[in-house]
């Protein structure tokens, strides 16, 4: 069964910057509150116009601009996220019909929560080896802001609205791993009573707890699987939820903090965006070579967890 590398990247923010300061305004809570606890300055909001939706097909649309391939070429779209405009259409349905993506492949959600753009993968990744397909378009899209309890600080300072894409392609050439998992549990909930959905709900020390743990599970086990060392590592992608849960896991595991990513500080938890915008950030920024191998660990809500080994093609070709 082949592997997956990732070929190109795509972001989307909403217009709306919505600083520590801002939210002060709002609740019970300051700037060094904030950042000292999570490492979070700001993140962003949608304002009228925008949603997971809009998002997703412009961050998606992106990634396929950068891969330069047409819709025609890709074979299947998953799509991850909690907080989708609809239940149905799914967000990869509507991508499918705002970027004219074929009508014989497969297209749909997933809901990992935090997890959800590496479960994507896996499943992207069964789909194209099981109908004999090269590309696949996979996008994380969030629009938190509207389940947040914006009264409630323990929360609404966390999260923030935005949508990453990647595009991957099935191969032989490069080495991959993943490793997903999950423990049901209700720690960290967005789903109330009936279809309707309430706001975020979360057991921080509960949540913290499991976070620290599943990251190192989720390196050591990528590690073991391919018989690699984090010297071999050149980018460990974590999603992007606190940086003191990334900084407990560095010292944990004796790693080299420069090897972790971290962009919490301008987009705050984005759920299944999180790490599809640290990857577009790495390219943006010009830090992804061809050839490099990234680590990205997923863990959230579910409680799930996964943790898959991605090579960057990246070629000349790429635009920033």
């Amino acid at each position: 069964m082949n592997g997956l590398q990732l070929i190109s990247t795509g972001s989307a923010l909403p217009r709306r910057s919505v600083s520590n300061e801002e939210l002060a305004q709002m609740v019970d809570t300051d700037d060094a509150w904030i950042t000292s606890r999570t490492g979070i300055q700001q993140r962003y909001f949608c304002s009228e116009g925008e949603s997971a939706v809009s998002l997703a097909i412009a961050a998606a649309s992106e990634a396929l601009r950068n891969a330069q391939l047409t819709p025609q070429e890709v074979d299947c779209c998953i799509c991850a996220t909690v907080s989708g405009d609809f239940a149905t259409p799914s967000v990869a349905c509507m991508v499918q019909a705002a970027l004219g993506l074929r009508e014989d492949i497969p297209v749909l959600d997933v809901n990992a929560a935090c997890t959800g753009f590496l479960y994507a993968a896996s499943v992207a990744r069964g789909l194209l080896c099981g109908n004999g397909g090269r590309y696949a378009l996979v996008i994380g899209c969030e629009q938190l802001s509207r389940i947040l309890d914006m009264t409630d600080r323990t929360t609404c300072i966390l999260f923030g609205d935005g949508a990453g894409a990647g595009v991957l392609e099935s191969t032989q050439e490069s080495l991959y791993a993943d490793l997903l998992g999950a423990r049901g549990s209700q720690a960290i909930c967005a789903a109330g009573p009936g279809s309707q959905p309430s706001h975020i709900q979360m057991e921080g020390r509960a949540v913290f707890r499991f976070a620290v743990e599943a990251i190192p599970r989720c390196i050591e086990g990528i590690l073991a699987k391919t018989g690699l060392t984090l010297d071999d590592i050149d980018w460990v992608v974590c999603h992007q939820a606190n940086e003191r849960i990334i900084d407990h896991c560095i010292k944990k595991l004796s790693a080299p903090a420069e090897k972790f990513y971290k962009n919490m500080s301008r987009y705050g938890n984005t759920s299944a965006a999180s790490i599809p915008l640290a990857l577009d950030g790495l390219r943006q920024s010009g830090q992804l070579r061809p050839g490099m191998r990234l680590l990205c660990v997923g863990f959230g809500g579910g409680l799930t967890w996964a943790g898959t080994l991605l090579t960057w093609k990246g070629d000349s070709h790429e635009t920033a």
